[in-house]
């Protein structure tokens, strides 16, 4: 089917390119502006280069935002099932990894790019690269799209799906913000999310490349908020690692509120209290002669030793560790499953994989995307105030939002009785 009415998507990320796509297949004609000079660029580095393009365990539980229940409408109707028979027919073997994480059996993020870019082109959707948006009006029922080189291109509809903040160097600079707030959308407060943490402290350059497998909880007035489970690296500014960025959100909001959020760190999760009470009761029996610091060699990264002892109060470390009370065997056991820092800050934009914050939802509507300020005016992605954990989520809700977009966005321009 041809129609002269024409849909400009802004932004060639992963919900661009499936609107465009989408939408195309709707019969559409289609435009894609992409400021870069190839499209897709932030799509590369998903899942460490390796593709994590959606997750088996989708839920509304997995998203967070002013109103996570937004997005279920979208998730509903093309979620991880939907994605990975997409991505299929496309040519892409999915590989079900640990958490449920889903990536191409190629193991490469460049083949999710490849096969979007060769459908892109089959199917006649017209990229054009080097288009920075700067501005976008409406005159009657067209809009009208100036990007920074003087072009304008027009349409019968526009969808805005030019991400967040995070990561800037791939494109994702927060320039779509200015073009919802032109037409009168909320934007609501932006902070970094699946980001490192920055913690109180002057010996973490002494620990830096320090990797851990352990717990680490996030409180706030002494109540647990987020809790996850894996690899901890310290780095010389605080904490990094797949459990920190899940925590990441939290402390970001809790920050944004004035709060002082506080990092509890379990290094030795494997035990219960009582078993490692007596594991240390034991080591420092056997090793009656050896110093403090050198008995705990074995047990932990024996770079942690001299920094956890110092911060459980010794300063004697060459102290023969059979000389140790029952109280202060305590205080190692102590610092070894509850050691706990306050959160001065998160790291910034460059270091963030994804915004949290964005476009209102309460002024979208959930079962297309568009607009209710003005019509023709679709969201897809990380501009919109939704934001998924760590693990593929995010992506999925790029291509969800991303599908229902540019499915209404054509639509719309189907007279009545075709729709």
């Amino acid at each position: 089917m041809k129609m002269s009415k024409q849909v400009i998507i802004v932004g060639g990320g992963a919900a661009g390119m499936m609107a465009a796509l989408v939408a195309r297949r709707q019969g559409a004609a289609v435009t894609l502006l992409e400021r870069n000079p190839r499209v897709g660029k932030k799509l590369l580095v998903t899942g460490n280069g390796r593709g994590n393009y959606t997750n088996i365990k989708i839920g509304l539980d997995c998203y967070s935002g002013n109103n996570p229940q937004f997005a279920a409408d979208a998730l509903a109707v093309f979620g991880s099932k939907e994605t990975i028979a997409f991505f299929a027919g496309l040519g892409i073997v999915p590989k079900i990894e640990e958490q449920g994480k889903v990536i191409p059996l190629s193991e490469q993020a460049s083949s999710l790019l490849d096969v979007l870019l060769y459908e892109l082109k089959a199917t006649g959707v017209q990229i054009a690269t080097e288009a920075f948006v700067r501005e976008i009006w409406k005159e009657g029922e067209r809009f009208h799209l100036k990007v920074e080189d003087g072009r304008v291109f027009t349409g019968e509809a526009v969808i805005i799906a030019t991400g967040g903040k995070a990561m800037p160097s791939t494109g994702s600079d927060g320039n779509g913000y200015a073009l919802a707030a032109a037409f009168g959308h909320t934007v609501t407060p932006l902070f970094p999310a699946l980001v490192q943490l920055k913690l109180e402290g002057k010996f973490f350059p002494q620990i830096q490349g320090v990797k851990v497998n352990g717990t680490a909880e996030l409180l706030a007035e002494g109540r647990v908020l987020a809790k996850d489970r894996g690899d901890l690296l310290f780095a010389n500014y605080g904490i990094s690692g797949p459990p920190i960025f899940q925590l990441s959100r939290e402390a970001g909001r809790l920050l944004q509120e004035g709060k002082e959020p506080v990092l509890k760190v379990n290094l030795l999760a494997e035990f219960v209290p009582e078993e490692l009470t007596a594991e240390i009761r034991g080591r420092f029996q056997r090793g009656a002669r050896k110093t403090l610091e050198f008995c705990l060699v074995g047990l932990v990264n024996k770079r942690l030793i001299r920094v956890l002892l110092q911060e459980a109060g010794f300063t004697d470390l060459a102290r023969p560790a059979g000389e140790l009370s029952v109280e202060e065997q305590q205080r190692i056991v102590r610092i070894l499953q509850d050691w706990r820092f306050i959160v001065r800050g998160t790291k910034s934009w460059p270091s963030a994989q994804v915004t949290a914050g964005g476009v209102d939802t309460n002024e979208l509507n959930p079962k297309t995307m568009e607009s209710k300020l003005v019509k023709g005016l679709y969201f897809a992605g990380e501009i919109i105030d939704i934001d998924g954990r760590c693990g593929g989520f995010n992506l999925q809700w790029a291509w969800s939002s991303g599908f229902v977009a540019g499915r209404a966005a054509a639509l719309s321009l189907l007279p009545a009785e075709k729709r």
